[in-house]
């Protein structure tokens, strides 16, 4: 009787009583007997409601929006035990997660391990009574807004390219019409295999995205190439990008996502230069990368941006008011003429200290000895911010570029600074990361430190672009 109950609602009603029984973690038959009993119990009192005007709790709490739902389909790989730590960091950031587990993926991590995380039962197996009952592959195939395959073996994507359909896995990858996400993992020799590249040319053709893999080394001892899973916080980014470029049609402008229309953000960018005499300067390496990719994300993203950058040799952020400036106190001035913003994003390598006099002509050699220069302080741009008793941003991030003890001396900015976020990196030579392509981030909050993968300046920008506008909406921090 459950099952030609449930068949003949409307999908709205399916689908939230889909949603409730997963909360309670029952079968849906079990949540529809439940609901069934309360109805019976409840029908004397009932009858006393107005027949026009269905009765309502005064205590009932408002309906809230329902989470963005992810798909995690574990397959069998060494890499499997990286998705307990994936499913805790999505859940961290609001978004439900369900997941799938191959046979294979049993092996190396357990279900009980993963339901204790994702907080309800992973699906297992394709012949469940239980999670068959409504058609369930069909259903776990169709209520969510992504589906995650991490670990993505060879042989997961090869059944994916040829159609395959053998498992609960495989049953679920064919009948989705959701958009599907793969983070291969793998022997290098595996990945580059040509079959397995030939099926990932296949998987890219039918729409199918990609995060990974990455170089290092294998499990197998002496084993080193391309084939290493994304790590997680990499996957997150991932999935935020992508659920941040499709939110409901309430949220986007002529299709195309802006999860930050109507936000205003300042960015500042690049080094300043603090003149010695009119010739020379003292300044730092500081290329203006990271901040004009962010400044480009944020514009994309549908924010109104004004960057404020010193000397750099990029072309200007298409959509993005820049201002170019020189030196600090002009950066400074800048900034406070751009204020109020709703979020201010302090990633200029400004310089401390400046000539207490500049020289109004070129200082020459003459065979005397060095001028002695007297230093003074610049002003401190993102502390003064950050220290606003009115038009402070509602969101101040910093930038901290160390040569060591990176994370140490972070936080201890963060906390001397007053600012909301800090993005620490590593900026000694070794590192590259001045004028180069790419970052590593540590990005450190009041509540702990989130360490960031190695990746192009342009995904760190849409990462922080992501986190901005989860935080902006009441995620977490």
């Amino acid at each position: 009787m459950g099952s030609l109950t449930v068949r003949n609602l409307p999908e709205g009603v399916k689908k939230r009583l889909r949603l409730r029984a997963a909360a309670n973690g029952r079968s849906m038959e079990e949540e529809v007997r439940l609901l069934l009993a309360e109805g019976a119990s409840e029908a004397a009192p009932a009858k006393a409601a107005s027949a026009t005007e269905p009765a309502r709790r005064p205590d009932a709490a408002p309906t809230r929006s329902p989470a963005r739902h992810i798909l995690l389909i574990i397959a069998g790989g060494i890499a499997a035990y990286k998705s307990l730590d994936l499913i805790r960091r999505l859940r961290e950031r609001g978004l439900a997660v369900r997941v799938v587990m191959t046979k294979a993926a049993q092996e190396f991590v357990t279900p009980m391990s993963v339901g204790a995380i994702a907080g309800e039962k992973p699906f297992t197996e394709l012949f469940d009574q239980a999670s068959e009952f409504d058609v369930g592959h069909i259903r776990l195939a169709r209520d969510n807004d992504l589906v995650v395959v991490a670990p993505a073996t060879a042989d997961i994507m090869a059944k994916m390219a040829n159609g395959h359909a053998d498992d609960l896995a495989t049953a679920v990858l064919l009948a989705t019409d959701k958009q599907v996400l793969l983070a291969p993992a793998m022997n290098s020799r595996m990945w580059s295999n040509k079959a397995t590249q030939r099926n990932l040319k296949v998987l890219c053709a039918d729409g199918i995205i990609t995060v990974g893999p990455n170089a290092g080394e294998m499990a197998e001892s002496g084993e080193a190439g391309v084939g290493r899973m994304a790590e997680p916080l990499e996957i997150v980014a991932a999935i935020e990008k992508y659920l941040a470029g499709h939110p409901d049609a309430a949220d986007s402008i002529d299709g195309i996502a802006k999860p930050l229309a109507g936000k205003r953000i300042l960015i500042t960018a690049g080094p300043t230069h603090e003149p010695i005499d009119p010739v020379r300067y003292i300044a730092n390496r500081s290329s203006g990368k990271q901040g004009h990719a962010i400044a480009r994300a944020a514009a994309a993203a549908g924010a109104t941006v004004t960057l404020v950058t010193g000397p750099v040799t990029l072309p200007d952020p298409p959509g993005v008011k820049t201002v170019h400036v020189e030196t600090a106190r002009q950066m400074l001035q800048m900034v406070e003429s751009a204020l109020p913003v709703d979020i201010g994003i302090f990633a200029a390598a400004v310089a401390d200290w400046r000539t207490a006099d500049m020289g109004g002509q070129k200082l020459k050699k003459e065979g005397k000895a060095p001028p002695q220069l007297s230093l003074v302080e610049n002003p401190d741009i993102l502390a003064r911010v950050s220290k606003l008793k009115t038009k402070r941003p509602k969101l101040v991030i910093g930038f901290a570029a160390e040569t060591e003890k990176v994370v140490e001396h972070a936080t201890a900015k963060l906390w001397r600074k007053g600012c909301d976020w800090i993005l620490a990196n590593d900026v000694s030579a070794e590192s590259g990361v001045m004028g180069g392509d790419r970052n590593t981030i540590h990005l450190v909050t009041p509540k702990g430190v989130e360490h960031w993968p190695t990746q192009s300046k342009d995904a760190v920008a849409d990462m922080l672009v992501a986190r901005i506008a989860a935080a902006l909406n009441g995620k977490p921090r």
